[in-house]
């Protein structure tokens, strides 16, 4: 399936769009592919960009005072990467967005997006109904790092992201588990 059919496919989910619209809504996306390890967003940069996945895997992470990465979130096909703060607030970035692997997004400009939500009252309640869901996520993350063992953590991470698992590195799972690569490690022994 082509990028932006599989966009459109994806925003049907959530809301009606008949095929003008459609038409307007996907030419205002620009296709934009990455290489593996391919920087999308640097820290210090506004982001300025919505970004749907069309094919590959992101992660979003910050670096420490120490340089020490700390993966913030992954992206697979069908996601959305952003550093989102950023966007809502148009102040510099404090995470990359990365290539995992050979990534094909669909990038819409914050003005053409301001726009739609003009023109195309759908596209203003699907990205409401995309950010209220990040928020979600967000609140039940933080929830889960401060109230969950890590053995807790990684089974959950496992049972709902075992695609992302099997495709991102080791030390990039534990950084998002918020633990050592070499304890994940001993945890999954211990788990065998």
């Amino acid at each position: 399936m082509e990028p932006k059919e599989k966009l459109l496919e994806h925003l049907r989910e959530s809301v009606v769009l008949t095929t003008s619209e459609a038409t307007v809504v996907l030419d205002s996306f620009k296709e934009r592919k990455l290489k593996k390890k391919e920087i999308l967003l640097f820290t210090g940069d506004v982001s300025s960009h919505m970004q749907f996945i069309s094919d590959g895997c992101l992660r979003a992470y910050y670096m420490d005072e120490e340089a020490k990465e700390h993966v913030v979130q992954f992206g697979v096909e069908g996601w959305w990467v952003n550093d989102l703060y950023s966007y809502l607030t148009q102040t510099p970035a404090k995470q990359f967005v990365q290539a995992l692997e050979p990534t094909i997004v669909l990038q819409i400009h914050r003005d053409a997006l301001q726009g739609l939500y003009d023109e195309i009252p759908a596209m203003e309640r699907f990205f409401r109904l995309k950010f209220e869901k990040a928020y979600v996520s967000l609140q039940d993350r933080t929830i889960n790092a401060m109230s969950k063992s890590a053995e807790e953590r990684y089974l959950e991470f496992r049972s709902k992201y075992r695609d992302i698992e099997q495709r991102v590195p080791q030390y990039m799972v534990a950084s998002y588990l918020g633990m050592t690569p070499e304890f994940l490690s001993a945890l999954r022994k211990n788990l065998k």
